[in-house]
């Protein structure tokens, strides 16, 4: 059974840090193309960063570039999302998922996790 699991969200006050976990089982993270979603209640779900060890790329929204980094960890089949400088606009639910070959864009997915909440306030 293919399974994504979230982990690592939380409440943080702005400029604070999160790292954002994705643990796969059933897949190899390092032969798909792996992002990372958030939604806003009464918002679209919309790309975060994504990533492809096979490609050697990486992306990244241009309101976190500089503060977010997406990595992978083949021996723990897992892929982090390190969330730095958080602020109120960074709150939503975070969701990771994997595609074979796709770009950052939701409807590019067929495999989700549940979502973690990530909630920045002071």
């Amino acid at each position: 059974e293919v399974q994504l699991v979230e982990s690592g969200g939380g409440l943080v006050q702005p400029g604070g840090s999160l790292r954002l976990s994705c643990a796969a089982s059933g897949i190899t993270v390092d032969d798909y193309v792996i992002g990372w979603f958030r939604q806003a209640p009464g918002t679209e779900r919309e790309g975060v960063s994504c990533i492809s060890e096979s490609a050697n790329t990486t992306y990244y929204k241009l309101s976190v570039k500089g503060r977010f980094t997406i990595s992978t960890d083949s021996a723990k089949n897992t892929v982090y999302l390190q969330m730095n400088n958080l602020k109120p606009e960074d709150t939503g639910v975070y969701y990771c998922a994997a595609d074979f070959l796709a770009g950052c864009r939701p409807d590019e997915y067929k495999i989700w996790g549940q979502g973690t909440q990530v909630t920045v306030s002071s």
